[in-house]
């Protein structure tokens, strides 16, 4: 079956191309590349991220709290060694902008609304972008359209960041379904960890890349001041991402495509060497002998990481994404993929050495692509202080515990299948959900309150994150298809699961789900070759009262491939929220 395709767009995109001279012109290609191995490590310092309270006091009673958060393009300093590049960056103003964005502090059940602007003014963007792909592009051919989405939010349709929403500079352009300035988030949902990032049609790879991420964390002292988790300066936000620099200082994307006939620009995925925490290439912190909490955001556009300590340091998973698991889980390493938050305490008492780097070992693509090498295969340093000291601390047997998935509340069982589209040199030219293009009418229509079993069918080589706006999902199991090509060739004709019989094909070997990704998740890598079933829940988890917004509003949802690169072409669908 091919992809829905409309030749006169094709005209129109190609037309495209030329009013914005985006055919990139040689002296990209030829800009040389920062020698990342003569680069020393470990000479910066790990920045704290700028803090903003989403709620303000009144009278000793926390209050919803309005404030302005803008985006600035600007001048930010990577390594002590590689030239300051241009960004662009979340912040209260173009001087206190930073990459990431500042950390965001709400309480639970108090609202938070930010007015994000736009004050990117520039008329080119500083990395190439291809309107090959279904992209935002303002009428006026001027401005760097941006949209904010905060990922993990339990919030209204209208605050979502729809990718259709975005905005220039000034609001002078918007999308089809821009609505409001001001975005409102009401903070109901359980404890944890989320982050904010740019979702403009087709240009969230490049607008991320640029540098408009940043976290945000909804805390609730009555239930997590008990747990007596490490706090305070002993309570770090991580942003993990990576990046490739020009010798100029500028972030370096290829601007050539791998179907430059095609996609004149468009690449499956991007990858960097220098790996960037908070900021700062392959940083340093100096730690004392105790235990630290770090909430840890993969931030990357394609690269997944797996984390371990080579002095044999463990993790001690306390969460996942935007939610507390029931008991901690200990492990010597763990995979993220990207947009993935993984929430875990290091006692750095437990080391034997007074240094630990934290490592990665991941292949890019994942799972099967390059191996690591010197440069990506290290994210930071912890300089350990040598006197111990009184922690007092700790990591209880239990944290917090929320409902276990019940099959037999499912209302819906729906399947899920990923393709990949290739050229005729075999190189990839799209991806979609259900061999369904974006614009395509909404199939998954579930019902506010309610639960659905998704069945999620990889047809891929890749390992493509799964992110689903608005519900919180549980992994159920992931089982290897047998007799792929076979099962793939009638999925390609048909695209229907169940007219292709995949029970028939579902009954290859079961992979574990690892103990610190089964509670309640937003995203989930979903494994090639392979079904991955989830309980997915439309509705809180802490309670059973109802949304406090109304689901069902314009412009609804979407769930997506959070392997950006993807995303923007085409590997999204539009999710609808029914009464």
């Amino acid at each position: 079956m091919q992809p829905e395709m409309v030749s006169m767009q094709r005209i129109l995109v190609f037309s495209a191309l030329l009013v914005f001279g985006v055919f990139i012109s040689s002296s990209w290609a030829e800009e040389k590349l920062v020698n990342l191995t003569r680069l020393q490590m470990f000479v910066d310092e790990l920045p704290d991220m700028p803090r903003i309270q989403g709620f303000r006091v009144v009278n000793g009673v926390p209050r919803p709290r309005s404030f302005k958060i803008g985006m600035y393009q600007k001048k930010w300093k990577f390594h002590r060694d590689i030239p300051e590049s241009t960004v662009y960056a979340y912040g209260t103003s173009k001087h206190t902008a930073t990459v990431p964005g500042p950390t965001i502090e709400a309480l639970h059940g108090i609202s938070t609304s930010i007015r994000w602007q736009n004050n990117i003014h520039s008329t080119k963007h500083i990395l190439p972008w291809d309107p090959t792909i279904p992209t935002a592009v303002p009428s006026t051919k001027n401005g760097i359209p941006t949209v904010v989405h905060l990922h993990g939010a339990i919030g209204e349709p209208e605050s979502d960041g729809n990718a259709n929403s975005w905005f220039t500079a000034g609001f002078r352009v918007r999308g089809s379904t821009w609505s409001n300035k001001t975005y409102r988030y009401y903070n109901q949902q359980q404890p944890g960890n989320l982050w904010y990032h740019d979702h403009a049609m087709g240009m969230t790879r490049v607008n991320l890349l640029a540098g408009l991420v940043g976290a945000y964390i909804i805390r609730h002292p009555d239930i997590e001041a008990p747990l007596g988790l490490p706090y305070g300066e002993f309570d770090r936000t991580l942003v993990v991402f990576d990046r490739a620099f020009s010798t100029d200082g500028s972030i370096y994307m290829d601007p050539t495509g791998n179907n430059p006939s095609i996609h004149p620009q468009w690449q499956p995925e991007y990858f960097g060497d220098a790996i960037i925490v908070n900021g700062k290439a392959w940083p340093k912190l100096t730690v004392r002998r105790r235990k630290y909490r770090f909430r840890i955001i993969n931030a990357s556009n394609a690269r997944f990481f797996k984390f371990f300590f080579p002095n044999g340091l463990r993790f001690i998973h306390v969460g996942a994404d935007s939610a507390y698991l029931a008991k901690p889980v200990t492990s010597r390493e763990i995979l993220v993929g990207p947009s993935e938050i993984t929430d875990m305490v290091i006692d750095f008492s437990a080391s034997k050495t007074n240094s630990a780097i934290l490592a990665n070992g991941a292949a890019y693509p994942y799972p099967t692509g390059d191996p690591v090498n010197e440069a990506n295969s290290k994210v930071m340093k912890f300089m350990i202080l040598p006197h111990s000291e009184v922690d007092t601390s700790r990591v209880p047997a239990k944290l917090i515990h929320y409902p276990v998935p019940d099959l037999s509340t499912a209302s819906q069982t729906r399947y899920i299948a990923m393709y990949e589209y290739a050229s005729n040199i075999d190189e990839p030219t799209n991806l979609y959900l259900n061999a369904k293009p974006y614009e395509a009418p909404a199939t998954e229509t579930p019902k506010a309150g309610t639960s659905e079993i998704w069945n999620v069918i990889n047809l891929t080589e890749d390992n493509h994150p799964l992110h689903i706006h608005l519900g919180l999902f549980v992994v159920l199991d992931q089982t290897d298809l047998v007799n792929v090509e076979e099962f793939k060739d009638c999925m390609t004709k048909r695209n229907d699961a169940v007219k292709c019989q995949v029970s028939k094909y579902a009954r290859g070997n079961k992979t574990e789900v690892p103990a610190h990704e089964k509670g309640w998740k937003n995203v989930f890598k979903m494994k090639p070759g392979c079904v991955t079933k989830i309980l997915v829940r439309f509705a809180y988890i802490h309670t059973n009262a109802s949304y406090v917004f109304d689901p069902t509003a314009e412009p609804g949802y979407v769930y997506h491939c959070h392997i950006l690169d993807h995303e923007d072409n085409a590997m999204m669908r539009p999710l609808k929220i029914i009464r």
